[in-house]
């Protein structure tokens, strides 16, 4: 059975958002500073990454590197920069909160896509953002104590992974593992002087191993993966998942409070997507038939 661009996608994107949603508990898991997490899984996810492909595919690995070129390097310092604010942030604001303010990357996508990539989004996905942003508003202000600098780094980290988004779409060829490979270790380097790895217990940084490898690198890999085949405001809609499963991992591992208002707003989220995505596939699977 033969599956679409379309499907592939959306598949893949589902998938890293679940793996990345995961972030929040690895922080409530392990005693480390922001720096030292942010060291440790640049180290496993970028090590693991890159050498993965210099053993089962060197001469490929090399040609990646090089045909980089500036959209590539510019994907890679992105995707650094949003996964170093995005860890930050979770230590200085509640996990909902960081959750929260990532579902509004529907509409910082929109934008950017239709500025730079001229892309006017579908109606069915212009609706289902304002849906999921309803859901985002019944949320604000009930999943926890936040902080204003952690909701700012959010802010940023939302407005980075659009734009990453964006260059994805833009350019489809860019090297999808070699990208996330770097990235880890250009976050490794960037927060190397801040970090005090050796002073980390072996338990946690185990922890931080596991998530690294499976939640980071495999999860970004996909994310980005995806993003070459979704538009930019269904690949960050996909992502406003994030808002409701975040808080439900630490909930369920931590039980960590979750009230009425949050559950029923990230239900929401939730049923927008969902409702958004089976609308879409129906809407192409009968534009094929009738082809």
């Amino acid at each position: 059975m033969k599956f679409s661009p379309y499907v592939i996608g959306l598949t893949t994107v589902s998938v890293s958002t679940v793996l990345l949603s995961t972030a929040g508990v690895m922080t409530r898991l392990v005693e480390m500073d922001s720096a030292t997490i942010l060291f440790w899984r640049g180290v496993w996810g970028g090590a693991v990454l890159l050498a993965a492909l210099m053993l089962f595919a060197p001469r490929q690995a090399r040609r990646d590197f090089f045909r980089l070129g500036l959209p590539g390097w510019a994907i890679c310092l992105l995707t650094t920069a949003s996964m170093i604010l995005f860890i930050t942030a979770l230590h200085r604001t509640s996990v909902a909160h960081v959750a929260i303010i990532f579902a509004t990357a529907p509409f910082v996508s929109a934008a950017f896509g239709f500025v730079l990539l001229s892309e006017r989004p579908g109606r069915g996905a212009i609706y289902a953002s304002l849906a999921a942003l309803a859901g985002v508003a019944l949320m604000v202000g009930t999943g926890g104590t936040g902080g204003l600098f952690g909701d700012f780094l959010a802010v940023l980290m939302t407005i980075c992974m659009a734009l990453t988004n964006i260059l994805m779409r833009r350019f489809p060829d860019t090297p999808v593992l070699m990208s996330a490979g770097i990235s880890a270790l250009l976050g490794s380097i960037v927060t190397l002087p801040f970090a005090t790895p050796l002073a980390a217990a072996t338990g946690d940084i185990a922890i931080v191993a596991l998530f690294g490898i499976f939640g980071f690198a495999f999860g970004l890999g996909l994310l980005l993966y995806g993003a070459r085949l979704l538009p930019p405001v269904e690949t960050a809609l996909i992502g406003a998942l994030d808002a409701p499963l975040a808080p439900l991992w630490v909930w369920l591992l931590f039980n960590e409070r979750l009230d009425a208002i949050t559950m029923i707003g990230g239900a929401v989220v939730v049923a927008a997507v969902c409702l958004h995505v089976l609308a879409d596939i129906r809407r192409r699977s009968a534009e094929t038939a009738t082809a």
